[in-house]
């Protein structure tokens, strides 16, 4: 059972927390929510009041959209230890511009916007930790967009394998169901399966269930169909 002293021990080792004074950390932990949702269970749907954000304890959260032509397009998937929706508090976005989803049955901690925001107001030190980390952030997502506009079908799963490696191992473990991460990289299910089959045809990967080992870096580097 998550006690009060879990919950600030779990949020003190989070960059958002980890600078807070220990009576503003309890302020934080005091106005909490904990929610615990079933696999398929909906945190906040797309455009609703954006007034909370949130830190996962346990499980998985799928953020995700339905875009211009009516299809739903993944847009992260949150795991144990991360915190999600913050960014809106700097941004002052008023709704959520994507939905929340439970893919495992998860335990989340639902945080006071508003209050968190007029702590940092009164320690404005620790924002300059917090804006790097949003930063680098902000640049991943940009690496991101970068692959989706650029890279054809073939580079975009190489790109996905080689930035999945566990410690730079040849291991990539998939976490998550294929047609998720097909949606991320912005291709059909299909078209990642199909590709998959074609780098094991070539000798540069083999594949176990979930588990993908790469076996040639290079070959891999290099696919080009």
């Amino acid at each position: 059972m998550l006690t009060e002293k879990t919950l600030v021990a779990e949020l003190r080792r989070h960059h958002l927390f980890s600078r807070l004074p220990e009576t503003a950390l309890q302020e934080v932990c005091a106005s909490a929510n904990l929610k615990r949702l079933p696999a398929g269970g909906l945190l906040f749907h797309q455009g609703d009041k954006a007034d909370r954000f949130y830190f996962l304890f346990s499980g998985q959260i799928k953020l995700h959209r339905v875009v211009c032509d009516g299809q739903e397009k993944l847009v992260e998937v949150m795991r144990a230890g991360e915190s999600f929706a913050e960014a809106l508090l700097f941004k002052g976005t008023p709704t959520y511009p994507v939905s929340a989803t439970a893919l495992k049955a998860s335990l989340v901690a639902s945080l006071n916007g508003p209050h968190y925001r007029r702590i940092l107001e009164q320690h404005p030190d620790i924002c300059l930790d917090i804006l790097a980390t949003l930063s680098i952030r902000l640049h991943q997502r940009m690496t991101e967009i970068d692959t989706l506009t650029l890279a054809n079908a073939s580079h975009r799963v190489v790109r996905f394998l080689a930035q999945s490696q566990q410690d730079d191992s040849g291991v990539v473990m998939l976490d998550v169901p294929k047609r998720l991460i097909a949606s991320k990289l912005g291709i059909q299910p299909e078209t990642f399966s199909r590709i998959l089959h074609r780098l094991i045809d070539a000798g540069t990967i083999s594949v176990q269930r979930r588990r993908i080992e790469i076996l040639d870096n290079r070959k891999l580097a290099a696919y080009d169909e």
